[in-house]
């Protein structure tokens, strides 16, 4: 996957394996010297975090194995007291890792799983050496009841490329996985490292260069957002005006639920929006009246405080003024609201973003998506994609990427997977948040998202940027709204406050 200028580049498996053989067999690049190189960085990590000088290293007979050993070898000779514990017989060890053993003049036993504990009682630090990069499934004995001992452990844990148990091709955990404090990754980071729940697995990321020659024939899997992408937000200039800035048309409202359209209009006028209008219950409109300052509202026809079928037509007048569209926020789930979104999702010209129950609604009706001519962002949790694609939360929780990307197969949308680990998948592009937000974990901060989203796209950036843009802008904020009132007190209104902090470019 070619990544955008403002990505940087992660792997999975597959093409981690294809650039360690162009390397080695095109570039001439020595197995060894990778090995030599990636076991000497995972050493330096370790004793920057040992808390005494007993090391002990688990190694697994794969290469990672080797690195382990290489990072054995380079502790002891700086004088740490280092002791190597191999789950397997050595002679099951790689061509590569049975080299470096030949080299490590330390001491190294086989143990069995039930010893691994009791070897870690009085360690410094754990070196999990045991499974590599090309690990999937759930490990199985004796790897299994090691991986618990090291879990067991305590003391702080470096992994050698990616904890064991975690697929580094995705981040999906099957069965046991070591919880790193420190993961080392050899040449770059992997998808494993930053989707959950291998990302919670993972702790500090520290990315290794190993010696692959640069000039890489293997494009990256997917890639990080990072701050770059927040250049390309339109900026207002002297001959701007509200109208080249964009409008914004926000449907939803119901009784009970009329402070998310508040907040996703009042996020998009902050991220930049020219202005921005409600479409909202008319038996509801003296709310919004009063609620809303900068924001206009438009009373729409519909049952007694929600949206119905009858708002059709003059919603659909109203968004052939709007340079993008928000759909769902506080829309109810009355089956008539429900018609209502189906039928404007498929109708509406402009951008459109669904979140909430404008997701709901699509529910079992989510191909219908891909008849729009339009750019569609869709914003769902994981329990709004498990409704979409007639599963369960925990099933999602457990295949973020997966059913991302089936998602987006089947709507033909952008697909934001909310999370510490936000996804943005738009057919075969991947796009990661790496920056955490705590803070953002508190009611109405998705309407807020939505409503940013919406303001770049009436913007006129691209969709997969903007989209991409508006998903770091909001973590940034809910960082920004943290460090000013604390993580624990952050109200969503609070976020749409920091939101010129997270447009703000660095």
């Amino acid at each position: 996957m070619p990544v955008e200028p403002w990505m940087e580049g992660v792997y999975d498996a597959e093409r981690m394996r294809e650039l360690d053989r162009w390397a080695i067999e095109r570039q001439g690049v020595p197995s060894l010297e990778l090995m030599e190189a990636a076991g000497s960085a995972t050493a330096r990590a370790a004793g920057e975090i040992a808390r005494s000088a007993r090391v002990h290293v688990v190694c697994g007979k794969g290469n990672n194995g080797g690195d382990g050993l290489v990072a054995a070898r380079r502790l002891a000779e700086t004088g740490y007291d280092v002791e190597v514990l191999f789950l397997w017989p050595t002679d099951e060890l790689s061509d590569d890792a049975k080299a470096n053993l030949a080299r490590f003049e330390g001491r190294c036993r086989q143990v069995d799983a039930s010893e691994v504990g009791r070897a870690l009682a009085e360690t410094g630090v754990v070196v999990d050496a045991i499974f590599g990069t090309g690990f999937s499934g759930a490990p199985r004995a004796p790897a299994d009841a090691a991986i618990e001992a090291v879990n067991g452990a305590d003391a702080p844990v470096v992994a050698a490329d990616i904890a064991s148990g975690v697929d580094a091709s995705t981040g999906e955990v099957d069965g046991a996985a070591v919880a790193a404090n420190v993961t080392l990754s050899f040449h770059a980071a992997k998808l494993g490292h930053w989707i959950a729940p291998g990302k919670w697995r993972t702790g500090d990321v520290q990315v290794a260069d190993i010696g692959i020659p640069a000039g890489r024939p293997v494009e990256p899997a997917a890639g990080l957002i990072g701050d770059e992408v927040l250049a390309l937000v339109p900026r207002r200039g002297r001959d701007s005006t509200k109208f080249s800035s964009g409008q914004v048309l926000i449907v939803g409202g119901s009784r009970g639920l009329t402070g998310a359209v508040c907040m996703s209009s009042d996020a998009a006028i902050r991220a930049g929006a020219g202005y921005a209008t409600v479409a909202v219950p008319s038996d509801l409109e003296d709310i919004f009246e009063v609620k809303l300052t900068e924001v206009m509202s438009r009373g729409m026809p519909g049952p007694a405080g929600s949206l119905g079928p009858e708002a059709e037509e003059p919603i659909l007048e109203a968004a052939e003024r709007a340079a993008a569209v928000a759909l769902g926020p506080g829309l109810g789930r009355a089956e008539p609201a429900f018609e209502l979104a189906r039928s404007l999702a498929r109708k509406v010209k402009a951008p459109l973003v669904i979140d909430a129950d404008g997701l709901n609604a699509h529910a079992g009706h989510l191909e219908s998506l891909a008849e729009r001519a339009a750019p569609t962002v869709l914003t769902p949790h994981a329990g709004e994609l498990a409704r979409l694609l007639g599963s369960d939360s925990d099933d999602v929780a457990a295949h973020r990427l997966r059913d991302a990307r089936e998602a987006s197969a089947r709507s033909g949308a952008i697909i934001v997977l909310k999370g510490d680990d936000t996804l943005v998948v738009d057919g075969e592009r991947v796009a990661i948040n790496r920056r955490s937000s705590p803070a953002l974990a508190t009611a109405g901060t998705g309407d807020v998202l939505t409503g940013v989203v919406s303001a770049l796209l009436a913007r006129g950036m691209e969709p997969f940027a903007a989209t991409c843009a508006g998903v770091l802008a909001h973590a940034r904020a809910g960082r920004a709204a943290g460090e000013r009132v604390g993580t624990e007190s952050v109200i969503a209104t609070d976020v749409i406050d920091a939101v010129p902090a997270g447009l703000a470019t660095p």
